[in-house]
């Protein structure tokens, strides 16, 4: 076959397929409301954010790097609600260890973020894999205890999602789950001890990079794929959880590949109009051809469909 031939069959072959995807991410619930490229080419450490909680109306935010620096920041919206702007109010912040020195490299990749109704934050961590209390965003940090599982747990790909419920219990999972047919064991942290009462479906590709609770008390996890070249594709499922057992897994967002950047911070949150939105920031892995992102999604008034 001619050469011109082949990459024109190629290229209908890849239009096809890129078209099928975009059928298959309509039919997803949530609406998608904008992308807001955020830009701070005078500060060094701006970029690799990996976690994020916004505050109520969608203003106060907190959000880190995955190179263990902790942000907070106002997002300033129009009258409709749309993100016009973004000021921080503190941060950069460089975490500390136990001991309130600066955090070595190779314990330093954090990941994962929740809020506690004080204001103070927790961290998951990747690199050695581990959940830390931050009281002060420049204080020294507190290990929760780590169980053995966290031990064995694959470098680079452990704890990157992490959610604090209404109660001020924590979960979290690891981003791989060992194979593509085994589950992602989520782990419970309450009353001072870890357990692992549930996990949830593995679905191919899709890895589990964020979580947060909404304001209707269900679980919401943030997963990603990559398609080299083509760039990364997002997906949101929605869990309820009650006592030692886990449902649901509706998936509300689904989008083709390139469409967003490496989304890996997710916060849920409710608007002025009752509605439900997800608001996600991108990991740009300090890359000049990624960006920072920060995109928000809406949910009808009834995500259940009840």
């Amino acid at each position: 076959m001619p050469r011109r031939s082949f990459l024109a069959l190629v290229a209908g072959a890849l239009a096809l397929g890129l078209a099928g995807l975009t059928a298959t991410a309509a039919q997803p619930r949530a609406q998608f409301l904008q992308s807001y490229h955020w830009r701070m080419p005078d500060q060094s450490l701006f970029g690799g954010f990996s976690g994020f909680e916004i505050g109520p109306q969608g203003r106060n935010f907190v959000t880190q790097s995955d190179r263990a620096t902790l942000w907070r920041g106002q997002i300033q919206r129009d009258a409709k609600g749309s993100i016009t702007g973004v000021t921080l109010t503190s941060g950069p912040n460089k975490l500390h260890n136990i001991k309130g020195a600066l955090m070595p490299r190779r314990f330093a990749d954090s990941e994962g973020l929740a809020l506690a109704p004080d204001g103070s934050v927790y961290l998951s961590f990747e690199g050695e894999a581990r959940v830390a209390h931050f009281a002060t965003d420049g204080g020294p940090a507190h290990d929760l205890p780590r169980p053995p599982a966290f031990k064995r747990m694959q470098r680079n790909s452990s704890l990157e999602a992490l959610a604090i419920a209404p109660d001020g219990t924590l979960y979290t999972m690891p981003e791989r789950s060992g194979s593509l047919t085994k589950p992602f064991p989520v782990w419970r942290y309450r009353n001072g001890k870890w357990s692992q009462p549930f996990a949830i479906p593995r679905n191919g590709d899709w890895l589990p990079v964020g979580a947060d609770f909404g304001p209707d008390g269900r679980l919401y996890v943030l997963e990603r794929d990559f398609w080299g070249l083509l760039g990364f594709l997002t997906r949101v499922q929605v869990f309820d959880i009650k006592g030692n057992t886990i449902s649901g897994g509706d998936v509300l967002i689904k989008t083709g590949p390139g469409k967003h950047d490496n989304l890996e911070g997710l916060s849920v949150w409710q608007d002025n109009t009752g509605a439900i939105r997800l608001t996600m920031i991108s990991d740009d892995n300090f890359r000049i051809f990624q960006r920072t992102e920060i995109v928000e999604y809406r949910l009808p008034p009834n995500p259940k469909g009840d």
